[in-house]
């Protein structure tokens, strides 16, 4: 008898969790960026899409964003890790590009997208530059929003030890430094680079955060110090970090919610939310 309660209580647990890859958290938050820029930026966030498991479909996505106003998009990686999952991912691009954003798409890859072998991976990158996204592979991108320069830095997996930071900062300039990157650990190699926002993902929250996502140890010094989602601070500078979108090995979240995060970037100190 007792092990069929166990059982049905395994059950109704496992289906919570599961339901909870369907139920996505919209996250505002507007944070001060810098003192001189008389501007405001709107940047749509979204992180792990994990094609293989992803309950969110792409017009509920489309539905979540469309009364939106957004400047840019910015994808910080793990989208799939099998070659069959490339046309699924781009579905969720073309998606995203019937939205009105004034910038368009950047987007840098994560540990996952590794996974597929060269010519798979070759072959997924191009699909997306064909589809007008700006991949950023240790490097920067400009662009003039409300009269400033924006330098979108996107650096590459620190975790599968693909990032150069000297690189991706070569071409720097003046301006906002936006700063795009899977794995949040990098902001621990990077006193003495500046950057006005990172925008990162890796964690999933701990996906399965019960008691605590101690299984997230194993992937860098962040997680020890209790750096696992949400907005923090490293050497006073502002880094957030995505519970992502999908999930990976098991579709399930225990205290844990897919997130889409819409971050308004401005000079003027407002409340942070």
């Amino acid at each position: 008898m007792l092990w069929i309660i166990v059982l049905c209580v395994f059950a109704v647990i496992l289906f919570y969790a599961y339901t909870n890859t369907k139920r996505a958290v919209f996250t505002r938050i507007t944070l001060p960026v810098n003192q001189a820029w008389n501007g405001e930026m709107k940047v749509l966030h979204l992180s792990d899409l994990h094609m293989e498991n992803l309950s969110i479909s792409p017009e509920q996505l489309y539905n979540d964003l469309k009364n939106e106003e957004i400047d840019l998009i910015a994808l910080t990686g793990d989208y799939l890790d099998r070659a069959r999952s490339i046309p699924k991912f781009m579905e969720y691009i073309k998606v995203l590009k019937r939205l009105p954003v004034k910038h368009g798409i950047y987007a840098v890859f994560g540990n996952h997208d590794y996974v597929l072998k060269k010519p798979d991976f070759e072959r997924m990158k191009e699909a997306m530059i064909q589809e007008g996204i700006h991949v950023l592979i240790n490097e920067t991108r400009k662009i003039k929003h409300a009269g400033k320069t924006i330098n979108i830095v996107g650096i590459d997996d620190h975790f599968t030890r693909r990032s150069d930071i000297e690189e991706a900062y070569n071409e720097v300039t003046d301006g906002v430094v936006l700063v795009l990157t899977h794995d949040p650990n990098i902001v621990l190699n990077m006193k003495k680079y500046h950057y006005d926002y990172l925008l990162s993902g890796h964690f999933h929250g701990g996906q399965i955060h019960y008691p605590r996502a101690f299984h997230l140890a194993k992937m860098g010094k962040l997680p020890r110090m209790n750096m696992i989602k949400g907005l923090h601070f490293h050497d006073e500078k502002a880094f957030y970090i995505s519970e992502g979108l999908g999930q990976t090995g098991f579709n399930i979240r225990l205290r844990s919610r897919p997130e889409i995060t819409l971050h308004t970037l401005t000079s003027s100190y407002k409340n942070i939310s």
